[in-house]
């Protein structure tokens, strides 16, 4: 027993030293923490006064600690304030290497505030490099940055930044813009030392723009507004324009006595920065001075030739030792400048890499949000143009009026085909498409694909063959749709460019590993042919033979880019064989999971033609749209299927109408004057969690399904829609299926 209790207290005693332990850890990293803050502030108040060198022995102390507990912050903060340093004490190679470290932490910590600070140093040093491009483009990403953050106080510098490196380019226009907007910033945030550099640099601007009169007025208020705070820089700057735009009119007793102001002001400016030069500065002054010392000694040396054998060797001795001593340090300075060299090239290069990839990154953006607001835009009237050509055919037009209806209707079609390959080439480039699994008969779908293309193909005179290799089993388990992208593209394509002539369709097995089967597809035609140097870029997007093979059998030229696209997402690959006139042959492989599971055929349903009309009448739907033309064409559908509705045209009077009549279904826009659609619905969810709610819209569903799931919909149908896929989404939502009643 006294064993028992012997191992109890040891256990509880480790426990207890390893709480003590974690409790110690922890506040020992708090206390690290606060030691860093520490030194960073006396870091900055060492800039601020231009004790640079001090400032530099601060950050050297706290980089340690700071990547002792991992403090990423920290850490970024630390190079980018040395970075500062450096560039402030004119050395800005070592500047650029710091800087590059910064962005490179903060860019990867998303300390995006201090990335903008770090980018607009960036700016300043490649300002003093008078590398002014550059500049500018580090100018533009730390703007972005600190707007994207909402801080505009702090933009009100960095316009003032940009404003001076186009007087540097002489485009004093653009000055005058950057300038204008920094001196508006710096006024409604009273920053009093930015606003009078700002007019200062104005006055350099309108001088240029020969505006004498108003540079002198600015320029004035600007050194009476530094003179009065004693921002001896910006007075500086001052005092030398001043002299300059009273040389321009005339009046040279006055230039003469800004001239003497600005030449002493330099002088003590000068002697400040002489005290702060940077620690290699310094040694390379001691090692002149030892160069010196080295001299001295080895005249000494000479003088005593005249002693004994043995002081005489001695001194040879010691010549050659530091001849020896000096050419080795010679020859280590100069390879440390060829690795200096290097460094600094590789850090520049590094910098304009990570710049490149940002712009990369925007232009991304813009391209996704351009392909969002186009597809919308055209979406929205297609929805009119498909819905009406529908309505119009299905109405017994006139024998004459037929063909014009089919294709409008057809135009209609084209059109939309062409945004959704479109948008589809977009999901495969941004890696948005997904694999998704399905059991399926493969036999069954590559019929069903023949047979849809049959008409098509029996209006070019084109006959298809298909042939299915009997070793190879039916049932898979893989992604049935994006295997019917590939074959309606292809056998499409064949039956294009084919006249008068056949198609071969494929399948066999190439090999099998258990229930894995590499499948091989052959679609193979006997019709044009592709040249040799046209196959090369056959599967690249906008690809066709020529402009004259566009005109003539007209399509997209993004068909093959897509079945690219779908096939590497499928882990398959694909083949061309073609020869110019006697035809082509496509060929891809992609591997497919074999299952038993039988594929039950599904029942077609006939929806709303079996309930009656006395259910029917109970069913409350509301449109909400703003567009008169949509409006008429939704509630010619649903009267088709004996479905009632009201309509609004905002999302004010949506959720009015909710709140007066118990609806059933409700088909929202999104896009409406006032508030949205998106708006309206989270305030109805606030009142009502039970009422279905669909979005109508044309918007495309990868770019906005995150909203539409918090605002509260329940189902998307993205227009144009097809009739049917309508009504099969409105009957599951409306109809009970185990009772076929109408819901309560």
């Amino acid at each position: 027993m006294f064993r028992i209790n012997y191992y109890i207290c040891a256990i509880i005693m480790v426990l207890s030293c390893n709480v003590f332990s974690q409790n110690a850890s922890a506040q020992e990293k708090d206390a690290i923490l606060q030691n860093v803050n520490n030194l960073l502030k006396q870091a900055q108040n060492n800039i601020d006064n231009s004790n640079y060198y001090e400032a530099q022995k601060n950050l050297e102390s706290a980089i340690e600690p700071a990547i002792a507990i991992d403090d990423k912050k920290s850490i970024g903060l630390i190079y980018s304030k040395m970075g500062k340093i450096k560039y402030s004490v004119e050395e800005p190679d070592e500047a650029i290497k710091s800087l590059v470290k910064a962005v490179e932490i903060q860019r990867f910590n998303e300390d995006r505030i201090n990335l903008a600070e770090s980018y607009k140093i960036f700016g300043n040093v490649y300002a003093a490099k008078k590398e002014y491009k550059t500049a500018l483009e580090y100018y533009k990403s730390s703007k972005n940055l600190f707007e994207q953050e909402g801080l505009d106080e702090y933009v009100a510098e960095v316009l003032l930044n940009q404003g001076q490196t186009y007087i540097a380019l002489k485009d004093f226009k653009m000055a005058e813009n950057y300038l204008g907007q920094s001196l508006a910033l710096a006024n409604r945030y009273n920053l009093k030392k930015i606003h009078s550099s700002a007019q200062i640099n104005l006055g350099i601007a309108h001088s240029n723009l020969k505006n004498i009169d108003k540079a002198l007025e600015v320029t004035n208020a600007g050194v009476s507004e530094a003179l009065k705070n004693n921002y001896v820089n910006v007075l500086n700057e001052g005092y030398l324009i001043l002299s300059d735009l009273n040389q321009e009119s005339n009046n040279y007793k006055l230039a003469n006595e800004y001239l003497r102001k600005h030449i002493k002001l330099s002088d003590s400016l000068l002697k400040v920065k002489r005290e702060s030069l940077s620690p290699e500065k310094r040694l390379e002054f001691l090692l002149n001075s030892q160069t010196e010392y080295q001299k001295q000694q080895a005249a000494d040396l000479e003088e005593l030739q005249d002693s004994k054998n043995l002081s005489k060797l001695t001194a040879i001795l010691s010549v050659a030792l530091i001849t020896i001593l000096s050419l080795l340090t010679l020859s280590l300075y100069k390879n440390n400048r060829i690795r200096l060299k290097t460094n600094n090239m590789l850090h520049k290069k590094n910098g304009e890499l990570i710049l490149a990839k940002e712009k990369a990154e925007l232009a991304s953006k813009t391209k996704a949000n351009f392909l969002s607001t186009v597809t919308h835009e055209l979406r929205t009237p297609l929805y009119a143009v498909t819905g009406l050509s529908n309505m119009l055919l299905d109405e017994n037009p006139k024998p004459e009026q037929v063909q014009h209806l089919k294709s409008l209707k057809f135009s209609g079609d084209y059109l939309l085909t062409f945004i959704n390959d479109i948008l589809q080439i977009n999901k495969i480039e941004a890696n948005k498409v997904e694999v998704e699994p399905e059991v399926f008969n493969l036999k069954k779908k590559v019929a069903n694909v023949i047979a849809a293309l049959n008409n098509s193909a029996v209006d070019n005179n084109i006959k298809i063959h298909f042939e299915y290799d009997k070793d190879l089993p039916e049932s898979y388990n893989a992604d049935q749709l994006k295997i019917s992208q590939i074959l309606i593209n292809l056998i499409g394509n064949s039956i294009k460019f084919t006249k008068d002539g056949d198609i071969w369709v494929r399948v066999y097995k190439i090999n099998q590993d258990n229930d894995s089967y590499s499948v091989r597809f052959e679609v193979e035609d006997n019709g044009i042919g592709i040249s040799k140097e046209k196959q090369e870029h056959m599967f690249e997007s906008f690809s066709q033979g020529s402009i004259q093979i566009n005109r003539k059998y007209g399509g997209t030229g993004l068909g093959l880019s897509i079945v690219k696209g779908l096939i590497d997402i499928l882990n398959g690959k694909i083949y061309l064989k073609s020869e110019l006139g006697k035809g082509s042959t496509f060929t891809f492989e992609v591997p497919l999971k074999h299952t038993k599971q039988v594929v039950a055929p599904e029942p077609k349903k006939s929806y709303f033609k079996d309930i009656s009309e006395i259910e029917l009448s109970t069913i409350k739907i509301l449109i909400v749209e703003d567009n008169k033309i949509n409006q008429m064409i939704t509630k010619k559908i649903l009267n088709k299927m004996n479905l009632n509705c009201d309509v609004v045209e905002n999302g004010e009077d949506a959720v009015e109408q909710v709140k007066m009549v118990n609806y059933d279904v409700v088909l929202m826009d999104i896009h409406m004057p006032g508030i949205s659609g998106l708006e309206a619905t989270k305030i109805i969810r606030t009142f009502n969690k039970e009422l279905t709610i669909f979005a109508l819209t044309a918007v495309t569903l990868e770019d906005k399904m995150h909203e539409f799931d918090e605002a509260g919909f329940d189902d998307i149908i993205s227009k144009p829609f097809k009739q049917e896929d309508f009504e099969k989404k409105l009957y599951s939502a409306l109809i009970n299926e185990e009772s076929a009643t109408v819901k309560a």
